[in-house]
């Protein structure tokens, strides 16, 4: 739904890793539409989340999502790319606590986001699902893989 390429109506998005700090440009367009001209609520939370998802690198660690809190400041107008940057703020246990921003090429800030992530093991996925699906994801995380390197203009 995301980042993946495969889904034609999917976010198309890549994840950029800058340190601690991961970010992915974004623009929103008559696939996400919520009111005209406007980007569906959902769409932006589906972003956030899934960027969220690559703030699992740094920690070293698979992990599912607990609660999604997204903050609408302002419309997300269609067509206007936006930079959503995330990090972990905390973590306690096997709780991961993140956030995000998104703020257009314009430099206003349109949404934020929190989050809390749950660290699991394969066993996990083997509950719910197929785990060869997720074998290469956690060989990644197994090998501390990283994320995308050759990233356009990292935060500031």
């Amino acid at each position: 739904m995301g980042c993946g390429p495969d889904n034609p109506h999917g976010l198309q998005m890549v994840a950029y890793r800058a340190a601690d700090t991961v970010y992915a440009d974004i623009t929103f367009d008559e696939r996400h539409v919520g009111a005209p001209g406007l980007a569906h609520g959902g769409a932006v939370a589906a972003a956030c989340d899934d960027l969220f998802g690559f703030t699992l690198w740094i920690a070293g660690t698979p992990a599912v999502t607990r609660s999604l809190t997204v903050e609408y400041l302002l419309p997300v107008p269609l067509q206007l790319p936006h930079r959503i940057t995330a990090h972990i703020t905390a973590r306690t246990g096997r709780k991961l606590h993140v956030s995000a921003t998104g703020t257009g090429i314009d430099d206003i800030t349109r949404f934020t986001a929190t989050a809390v992530f749950i660290a699991v093991d394969a066993d996990h996925f083997a509950a719910h699902a197929e785990l060869g699906a997720f074998g290469e994801m956690l060989a990644q995380f197994l090998a501390g893989s990283d994320i995308a390197t050759n990233s356009p203009d990292p935060p500031q």
